[in-house]
C-alpha cells in the first residue's frame, strides 16, 4: 500500500509479478491507487470519473465502496477537495477519552471535568 517510489529495488519485480498472475489484483491495484492519488492530491473533481470505472471490473467489494460513496456525495467531494480536515477536533477527543478512561472506576464526573479543563 506504500507509495510506488517507496518501494524497495527488490520488491517492485515481486509486485508486478504478482499483478501479472491476477487481473482482479492488477485491476483492483490500479483503483486503489488512484483513489489514493485523488486523497493525496486533493483531486476531488476525478471521483465522478473513479466511481464510473469501477463496475467495469468484476470487483463485488470495490462496487459496494464505490456504490457507497454516492450516498455522501457532495461531502466526499468536498473532503477529497478541500485542504481543511478535522484533525486537531480528533485530537482532543481523543485525548479526553484517554483521560476518562484512567480515571475509569475511581473519579466521578467533577474530576473529569477538573483534569480536562486544567490540563496543559
Amino acid at each position: 500500500m506504500t507509495h510506488p517510489d517507496n518501494l524497495r529495488p527488490d520488491d517492485a519485480p515481486d509486485l508486478n509479478q504478482v499483478r501479472a498472475a491476477c487481473p482482479e489484483l492488477a485491476a483492483a491495484f490500479r483503483h486503489v491507487r488512484s483513489f489514493a492519488t485523488m486523497m493525496r492530491d486533493l483531486r476531488g473533481d476525478r471521483l465522478p470519473a473513479w466511481i464510473d470505472a469501477v463496475p467495469e471490473e468484476d470487483l463485488p467489494h470495490l462496487h459496494r465502496f464505490a456504490h457507497g460513496l454516492r450516498y455522501d456525495f457532495d461531502a466526499i467531494i468536498a473532503g477529497l477537495s478541500l485542504p481543511w480536515n478535522s484533525g486537531q477536533a480528533e485530537g482532543q477527543n481523543t485525548r479526553v477519552k484517554l483521560v476518562k478512561r484512567q480515571g475509569y472506576g475511581r473519579a466521578n464526573f467533577d474530576l473529569l471535568r477538573k483534569r480536562i479543563l486544567l490540563r496543559t
